[in-house]
């Protein structure tokens, strides 16, 4: 069995294979060639009283590989001096975290290996909405405006300059530190022109594709920005304004991000970030977890974004790339991709990947197989 670090999966995988392997991955859900299970969190009272303990997992399995993706994170939402609103994560103290793929073969059951999830958890969104913006945007969308200067940030910019001839683009953060270290590293890597900004108006004016990849608990631009023909993604739920949804000719959903569950005291969804979560803890403790969006725009009956009731009818990529549904028909359209719902089937296709590659080229560390295995029968 293998551990394979964060360092060895960025120095083997690469953006377009795992846009590639993505893209494989999703079109086989309409066959049943490929199976996920979305998000789900559990949250726990801890011992911050503005915070929450919190474990996710995601599952997912395609092309003889099963994997589980499990965080372990102590959770909180601040507010800045600006009135930014964001949810933090860290596990034992700030800057460390705690995420782990597991890899099984589905041919045998064999525990195959861990990998670290931070590396292959930036690479797999970007390329997630990479997807969308090669399925969706203009053939000629040559220009980003980025909200966020993040990893993610980085990867999608990355994943969008694989799939279409992007020219340039315009980053906001509200730190001006971050964009312009941003600015220089991006233009570098991708030689491209990334021009950081004041506003995050001024990063979407004029931008072909918007794109938003932030930790906000509230929306990071006005929905007043989006021009016909722009191509529209996302990171999170909360940072779109609900009158956003009014803008969207064209809404894909990558996939289903929540369990049609019967709502109760414990079971909840779209608190904090999560899709859906069981939630322990006192009715008061319970007050500490920002409740679902108030926006109604982003509540669980929406028709756009919902994964439950009336949403349920929004296609999903596997629909659109098995001809299904259709997509953008016209340059003048505007287009939304959903970038969450196959969380658990990305980390399948992108894992063995990575474990293949690993396997072939060496680095990672082994651990004996028989460790995971019991001659007890449970």
């Amino acid at each position: 069995m293998l551990i394979i670090n964060n360092d060895l999966v960025f120095s083997l995988l690469q953006m377009r294979e795992c846009i590639a392997a993505q893209e494989v991955a999703f079109a086989d859900l309409t066959s049943g060639k490929s199976i996920h299970r979305p998000r789900i969190d559990t949250y726990v009272p801890c011992k911050r009283d503005d915070g929450y303990y919190r474990w996710g997992t995601m599952e997912g399995a395609n092309n003889g590989y099963f994997a589980i993706r499990m965080k372990s994170d102590i959770i909180h939402w601040p507010r800045d001096d600006h009135g930014n609103w964001t949810e933090e994560k860290y596990c034992v103290e700030t800057g460390t975290y705690c995420g782990l793929i597991m890899l099984m073969s589905t041919e045998t059951g064999e525990p195959l290996a861990f990998i670290n999830d931070g590396a292959l958890q930036h690479m797999r969104v970007g390329a997630g909405a990479a997807l969308g913006v090669k399925h969706l945007s203009r053939k000629d969308s040559e220009t980003v405006g980025m909200i966020g200067s993040g990893g993610m940030a980085r990867t999608f910019l990355e994943g969008f300059s694989c799939v279409r001839d992007i020219k340039r683009c315009r980053v906001f953060s509200p730190t001006k530190e971050n964009r312009e270290a941003y600015a220089s590293e991006m233009s570098e890597k991708l030689g491209i022109e990334v021009i950081p900004v004041n506003s995050a108006q001024e990063a979407v004016e004029g931008c072909d594709i918007l794109t938003s990849c932030t930790d906000s608990m509230s929306p990071v631009y006005d929905a007043d920005w989006i021009k016909p023909g722009m191509h529209v993604t996302n990171l999170g739920r909360r940072e779109m304004p609900e009158e956003a949804i009014g803008k969207f000719d064209i809404v894909v959903r990558q996939g289903t991000a929540g369990l049609q569950m019967k709502q109760t005291e414990r079971f909840q969804a779209e608190r904090g970030h999560s899709p859906a979560a069981f939630i322990g803890g006192t009715e008061e403790e319970m007050k500490r977890i920002p409740a679902r969006n108030p926006q109604p725009g982003f509540g669980g009956d929406d028709p756009q974004f919902s994964d439950r009731g009336k949403g349920a009818d929004k296609p999903d990529f596997a629909a659109l790339v098995n001809g299904l549904a259709q997509g953008r028909t016209r340059d003048d359209q505007i287009t939304f991709y959903r970038n969450v719902g196959n969380q658990g089937l990305q980390f399948s296709a992108v894992g063995q990947v990575v474990y293949e590659k690993a396997l072939a080229n060496g680095g990672a560390r082994e651990i004996p197989t028989e460790w995971f295995l019991q001659d007890i029968r449970d």
